[in-house]
């Protein structure tokens, strides 16, 4: 009986440590960035590695042409670009904190959030 008391404390340590790891993950994702770009790099957008856009930059000659259908057309594709990519930082950083460690499911879980590893750069 004592002995399950020792492992269920054991166990709450390390879901702690875990705890603690995946907030640092956070943070440091936060701070990477990434870019995507479309139309030749007319339109680039930043994001970071939590998934969150940060800037979207439009070159000036799309507007004075007024050529607002390829803008429409290139902003989606440059966003979908920088966030497969922090999906890459994610899914990249998941596998750094499991040090090499076989974790059942974690290679069908970073499928998922990778999109099934399909990435187009």
């Amino acid at each position: 009986m004592l002995k399950g008391i020792g492992n269920l404390a054991e166990m709450m340590k390390q879901a702690q440590q875990m705890g603690s790891m995946m907030q640092g993950m956070g943070e440091r994702l936060k701070s990477q960035h990434v870019v995507g770009s479309a139309g030749g790099g007319m339109v680039e957008v930043e994001a970071n590695g939590a998934g969150e856009l940060l800037r979207v930059t439009i070159e000036q000659a799309l507007f004075d042409r007024g050529d607002r259908e390829m803008i429409e057309n290139l902003v989606p594709a440059a966003v979908n670009q920088a966030l497969e990519k922090a999906k890459q930082l994610h899914a990249d950083a998941v596998k750094d904190m499991t040090g090499g460690l076989n974790v059942p499911g974690l290679d069908e879980a970073l499928k998922q959030i990778t999109g099934g590893g399909n990435t187009t750069n």
